[in-house]
């Protein structure tokens, strides 16, 4: 494997720890907390949203990790779940909700500039980005 590979393969794995482990605090001790980052204009309850994310993040870290021939696709989804929860994070900021030691606004507005972070991640590790910069250079596929 050569280095690129190898350094993919080792964020797509942690990514997905990440994902595994958020996605389990989600259901279990961090419920609470991020039950503050769920907008007031979500139309659902709060401990539901959470719940639901929660599964779909531990379902995606564990896709990650176990599913490598899915690397491409998943790492799509998972920059789009990425970017779905975005507003969590901006209402977070804009409410002045305190959670995870986020406790005064500089603090939630450094947090916005991480989610940017996490999709390039998922797009970098997964190599999904690659293969559609590739597959635009060639759409025939030669």
């Amino acid at each position: 494997m050569n280095p690129d590979h190898l350094a993919r393969a080792v964020g797509r794995v942690l990514l997905g720890a990440f994902l595994t482990f958020a996605g389990t605090g989600h259901l279990t001790f961090g419920r609470a907390e991020f039950q503050a980052q769920v907008p007031g204009w979500v139309p659902l309850e709060a401990d539901l949203v959470v719940v639901a994310s929660g599964g779909v993040e531990v379902a995606l870290g564990l896709a990650l990790i176990l599913l490598p021939r899915w690397k491409v696709p998943l790492g799509w989804v998972t920059a789009a779940f990425f970017v779905a929860v975005f507003p969590g994070n901006i209402a977070q900021y804009v409410e002045g909700r305190d959670a995870f030691g986020l406790d005064s606004d500089t603090a939630r507005l450094v947090r916005l500039f991480f989610q940017p972070v996490l999709i390039a991640w998922a797009l970098w590790a997964t190599g999904a980005w690659r293969d559609w910069r590739r597959k635009r250079r060639d759409p025939v596929g030669r």
